[in-house]
C-alpha cells in the first residue's frame, strides 16, 4: 500500500479551519497538496501572517507529512484539474477536502451580479470541478476508500450569495456520495457553526456563545477531529449526510 493522498483547500491563513484540517491529516499519515489563494485573503482582510501557508506546510512536514503548496484561484475554472494533477506527483489521491470558500456580505438588494457569479464559481462551480478532476483518476471499486468531506454553512440572509452557493455545495457533495459509490468514495458536508477565525468581533463573538448550549464557541480543532474520523475507516458507514457539528448552535 502507498502512500496516502489528499488535497486540503483554503489554507491560506494560519487560523483557518483549512490549516487546521491539513495538520490533523499529517498526523494520521496523509500527505498533502494545500491549496490557497492569497489574493482572496488581502481583499477580506482577516488576520494573517504573509507566510501563513508556509507555515501550514511546515507543521504538516514535522508531522511526517510529504507537502505541496499549490496557489491558485479556484474561480478559474481551469485551477481544479491543476490541483489534482500536481497533487498526484505524490501519489493516487484518496482524500478530498473542501474548505475554500468565496464570503462577502451582501443581501437580495445589494448584490451586484459579479459577485455573486463568482460565489457561484468559488463555492459550487469549482467543488464540482474538484470532485469531477479527483474522481476521475479514481477506480472503478467499491473498496477504494477514497473519501470527500466539505465545508458548509447555513448562514444566507445579508450574505446571500454564499448562503445559496453553499446550499448548491450541499447538493454536489451529497450527489457525489450517490455517483461515485462504484468508484469506493464517501462523501460528507460538515456545518461546523460559527467559528471565530479572525473574523467575528466582540459582539459577533458574544451572541454565538449566548446561542450555543455548550457555552463556548467551536473550533477549528473540533471540525478537524470529525474530518480525521470520517476519513479514517471508524467513519466509513457515515456517507451523504450533511453534518452539523457545531455545540448545538442551530437548536432552538
Amino acid at each position: 500500500m502507498g502512500p496516502r493522498v489528499a488535497v486540503v483547500t483554503g489554507v491560506g491563513r494560519g487560523r483557518s479551519i483549512g490549516s487546521h484540517l491539513a495538520v490533523g491529516l499529517a498526523r494520521d499519515g496523509w500527505n498533502l497538496a494545500l491549496n490557497y489563494w492569497t489574493p482572496y485573503d488581502d481583499r477580506i482582510g482577516y488576520e494573517r501572517r504573509v507566510d501563513d501557508p508556509e507555515l501550514t506546510a511546515d507543521l504538516c512536514r514535522d508531522a511526517g507529512a510529504e507537502v505541496t503548496l499549490v496557489p491558485g484561484d479556484l474561480g478559474d475554472p481551469t485551477v481544479p484539474a491543476d490541483i489534482l494533477r500536481r497533487a498526484r506527483q505524490l501519489g493516487p489521491v484518496t482524500g478530498l477536502v473542501l474548505s475554500h470558500c468565496e464570503s462577502v456580505d451582501s443581501s437580495i438588494l445589494t448584490t451586484d451580479i459579479d459577485s455573486w457569479d463568482r460565489h457561484f464559481a468559488v463555492n459550487a462551480r469549482a467543488t464540482w470541478l474538484l470532485i469531477k478532476a479527483f474522481a476521475s483518476e479514481l477506480p472503478p471499486s467499491v473498496d477504494t476508500a477514497a473519501r470527500i468531506v466539505a465545508l458548509t454553512s447555513d448562514h444566507t440572509a445579508h450574505n446571500l450569495p454564499y448562503g445559496a452557493s453553499k446550499g448548491a455545495l450541499d447538493r454536489i457533495v451529497t450527489a457525489a456520495a450517490i455517483e461515485l459509490a462504484d468508484r469506493g468514495v464517501r462523501a460528507n458536508v460538515i456545518n461546523p457553526g460559527p467559528v471565530d477565525t479572525g473574523w467575528m468581533d466582540d459582539a459577533t463573538r458574544a451572541h454565538a456563545i449566548r446561542a450555543t448550549p455548550t457555552g463556548r464557541l467551536g473550533t477549528a480543532d473540533d471540525t478537524t477531529d470529525l474530518v480525521r474520523f470520517l476519513f479514517s475507516d471508524q467513519g466509513s458507514w457515515i456517507n451523504g449526510q450533511i453534518l452539523y457539528s457545531n455545540g448545538g448552535f442551530t437548536t432552538g
